[in-house]
């Protein structure tokens, strides 16, 4: 029989104040503001009566700055993401200490990476002033509604998160952007490992009910920042770049996790499970024959670009 949400939730918990007492011990701190270059500021125009941001002002490539919007848009969501969290975990014992700890670390992202792109005037403040409202006014909602479901989604979304920012501190050709961004890749993938693992203790826990939450996380996932005005686009932007792309999704963040919890290994597993497997198997061969495709197509372009 299945085990419920409230048993999965209390027979997790000492595995949580395990991995948060590592967490705590593996996390280095840091402040934000030592990595922004605040000699690099200007008064902007309004009250002080500094000269408006125009487009010569960023240094940074078009598409390293779209990713940095995306982001930090996504960053800027952080209210929602703890309500949602906290709801499914809740605020009391371990779970509750970690759901704190975490929306603290991620509260620095945001703030760093703001606080850079304003100094630096690699974006039009004003424009990203209007996204962030317009994308925190929507909110997120998770499409998850079970605690193993959203275990096995941010597991993969705080793999996914460091990868695309330590891609888009390559693709800036910024020394500054890229030190910045690797700082705040390390959080992400400390927070990634803490997710992992719980997961993993949850497989042992319940088989079928996990292989079945993976399944359906896989196979519909999505990053936090998809309600982003025009999203579709600069994320084509940024795959056409090589940042962040179904090739990396495939190859660097779904197969690797996967194989942590060795999913294709695994015996005992019942019929819920072995479906389960099943269809995260065929999921992930058609998911290979698209990520070839799109790299093949990709160079192509940029072959007939070098001419």
């Amino acid at each position: 029989m299945a085990m419920t949400q409230t048993q999965l939730l209390h027979e997790l918990e000492p595995v949580v104040a395990g991995e948060l007492d590592r967490h705590e011990k593996m996390a280095k701190e840091w402040f934000p503001h030592e990595y922004v270059p605040w000699s690099e500021g200007r008064d902007f125009d309004g009250p002080y009566g500094g000269e408006a941001w125009k487009e010569s002002d960023s240094k940074l490539p078009e598409p390293a700055r779209v990713s940095l919007i995306v982001n930090l848009l996504t960053e800027d969501n952080l209210p929602s993401y703890h309500h949602e969290i906290a709801t499914t975990f809740g605020r009391d014992g371990a779970w509750g200490t970690w759901v704190h700890r975490w929306t603290a670390e991620e509260d620095r992202h945001g703030t760093a990476i703001r606080d850079y792109l304003t100094v630096t005037r690699a974006v039009d403040p004003v424009k990203l002033e209007r996204a962030r409202m317009a994308h925190m006014q929507s909110g997120f909602i998770t499409d998850y509604g079970t605690m193993l479901q959203q275990l096995a989604y941010v597991s993969f979304q705080e793999l996914a998160t460091r990868i695309a920012h330590r891609n888009t501190g390559t693709a800036s050709g910024d020394e500054g952007c890229e030190r910045l961004l690797a700082r705040i890749a390390a959080d992400e993938n400390l927070h990634m490992l803490f997710y992992r693992n719980l997961l993993k203790s949850a497989f042992e826990l319940d088989p079928d009910q996990t292989m079945r939450a993976v399944t359906d996380v896989v196979t519909t996932f999505q990053m936090p920042g998809s309600n982003i005005a025009g999203f579709t686009r600069m994320a084509m932007t940024i795959a056409h770049e090589g940042i962040y792309d179904l090739r990396l999704h495939l190859d660097d963040v779904l197969m690797p996790v996967l194989r942590q919890w060795s999913v294709f290994d695994k015996t005992g597993l019942g019929p819920e499970g072995e479906q389960a497997r099943e269809e995260l198997a065929a999921f992930l061969k058609r998911t290979e024959e698209t990520a070839a495709r799109f790299v093949a197509r990709r160079e192509e372009r940029r072959a007939r670009a070098r001419g």
